[in-house]
């Protein structure tokens, strides 16, 4: 599925449909010279063609979206098979079927048979939009926790002129001089080249990517050219698709080792985890590796931490410099991001004491331990977390700045790994004074479905309670709180919706939180504070 539908203007549309356009010099936009199926489909491993000499506008997997000279790729999903859409992608125009099935049944348009579909998508899209990967100096992140942050963080970093540098990843696509709200932590591959195309038209000359565990294994980032790859950590999630850590950390470590199809140039790994440690052994000798973490053999490490309530304190070490950094972002796992961030751009050459003076201005990210203020006597911080290695990292740290009690509200999606249910309560039981297990995205699953598997983590019955509102439960931990306390609110961060069976409401607890919080009377809302 494409599922760029909340995109306003037609070249958006475009790059959603995979379209590919020009930009006039007037900022209009301009059909270029299209290429045949045959020309796309030349040279690729395996493969077999009947036809072929129709110019291809778009490449398109989903059969409702295919417009008059559309490319159909029929893929084969976890829900159903692309190639029982084959006739109605012909009806709407399509000149090509790109399948691993021979042409059988039609005849009526060119038919590109090849041994793997995802493989071939991959490949063409790359052709289609002309290699931009080979113009524009790409880092890839990877990890179970962090990606976002530190993603985020490198693109503040390597930015020299305004939107020079481009970015894919959780919370938005950065094209340039566009933004676009993400929909796919990493899309699939023709919405990569599409993003990459558009970036190298306004001039990004680098792109900072969050790779997914999922696109690696899907081969969204088959044949992508990648400067530098970043492994961050590796902890339980995904289970349900990845079936056991080993397997998990078999799927990231391809993404390094040169099985996605091209070798990174240079990689940055944590030592600090131990399968970290073990994929450093695992990289071939011409690439360079650049580790970072406490670990005091790392070449980039940080030393004499100090957390505090406005952020986190330590000393940067790498090889010919030291130094002191603060930032605002709160924890040692943040003092981890900033170090792969740094290992990053020491892996690509580049100079870290400019870069580290650049630290203390970085605006942060949405939904990243993000404070939600309106003169309460209390924090409260909206985070993503959403594994127990994620909760109980982030409960540690507000632990050790929060003077009264923690009081958090969590939950776990539906239609997800069931296992780390209980060690997700567990997590929270372990740091909390009082928790709220709530509403995450049930999915399709009943909320009570899932409160019976996270109840099986329960440490103790009265420091729990179950609310299946979410709205409910995040009130309840206000009207709890009071001043010293702390109200951590996790598992959604940045998201504006909630996933509930076939619909899709709209939720952000940002907002929820600063409405009820508004509605209190505390000294910035004119009353004569404490709690309602």
């Amino acid at each position: 599925m494409i599922g760029l539908a909340c995109l306003e203007n037609s070249l958006a549309w475009s790059a959603a449909l995979g379209l590919r356009f020009a930009v006039n010099m007037d900022g209009g936009p301009q059909r270029p010279a299209m290429p045949s199926v045959r020309t796309l489909a030349t040279g690729l491993p395996e493969s077999k063609l009947s036809g072929g000499r129709e110019e291809v506008t778009c490449l398109i997997t989903d059969s409702r979206r295919v417009v008059p000279g559309a490319l159909f790729f029929a893929i084969g999903g976890l829900h159903t098979d692309g190639n029982l859409y084959v006739e109605e992608a012909i009806g709407r125009g399509a000149v090509g079927i790109v399948s691993e099935q021979p042409v059988g049944r039609t005849k009526q348009v060119a038919w590109l048979q090849v041994p793997n579909v995802r493989s071939a998508l991959a490949e063409v899209a790359r052709r289609f939009y002309d290699h931009p990967d080979r113009d524009i100096d790409i880092c890839g992140v990877t990890g179970t926790n962090g990606k976002t942050t530190v993603s985020m963080l490198l693109q503040y970093l390597l930015t020299e002129q305004p939107s020079d540098t481009g970015l894919i990843g959780t919370v938005r696509y950065d094209l340039g001089p566009r933004t676009i709200p993400s929909y796919k932590t990493t899309p699939e591959s023709v919405d990569i080249y599409s993003m990459l195309d558009q970036m190298r038209r306004h001039q990004c000359r680098r792109a900072v990517m969050e790779i997914s565990s999922h696109a690696i294994d899907q081969q969204r980032i088959e044949g992508l050219r990648v400067g530098c790859a970043v492994f961050l950590n590796l902890t339980r999630d995904h289970i349900d698709y990845h079936h056991s850590l080993d397997d998990y950390f078999a799927v990231k470590a391809r993404f390094f080792t040169g099985e996605t199809g091209n070798q990174p140039e240079a990689v940055a790994i944590n030592i600090d985890c131990p399968y970290g440690k073990k994929l450093v052994g695992m990289i071939p000798a011409a690439t360079r590796v650049v580790t970072f973490g406490r670990n005091p053999e790392a070449d980039i490490r940080a030393e004499d931490i100090r957390l505090e309530a406005g952020g986190s304190r330590f000393r940067a070490i790498w090889p010919g410099g030291e130094t002191e950094i603060f930032t605002r972002e709160p924890g040692h796992y943040n003092v981890s991001n900033i170090l792969a961030a740094l290992a990053a751009c020491h892996a690509k050459g580049m100079e870290l004491a400019p870069l580290v003076a650049k630290i203390g201005g970085f605006p942060g990210v949405p939904g990243r331990m993000e404070r939600v203020e309106v003169g309460q006597p209390f924090p409260v911080l909206v985070d993503y977390a959403h594994t127990d290695d994620a909760l109980r990292n982030a409960l540690a740290m507000l632990r050790q700045i929060t003077p009264g009690r923690l009081l958090v509200v969590f939950g776990c999606g539906g239609n997800r790994d069931r296992e780390k249910r209980p060690l997700m309560t567990r997590a929270v039981l372990e740091k909390a004074d009082y928790a709220w297990a709530t509403s995450d995205n049930p999915r399709k699953e009943s909320v009570e479905g899932i409160f019976e598997d996270m109840r099986k983590g329960i440490l103790q019955e009265d420091a729990i309670e179950f609310v299946e509102d979410r709205r409910r439960a995040i009130t309840l931990a206000i009207d709890a709180a009071k001043p010293g306390d702390c109200v951590l609110i996790a598992g959604k961060g940045h998201e504006t919706y909630q996933e509930f069976a076939d619909t899709v409401v709209p939720f952000d607890d940002r907002l929820v939180a600063k409405e009820i919080l508004s509605r209190r009377d505390y000294p910035a809302n004119g009353g004569e504070g404490g709690n309602a």
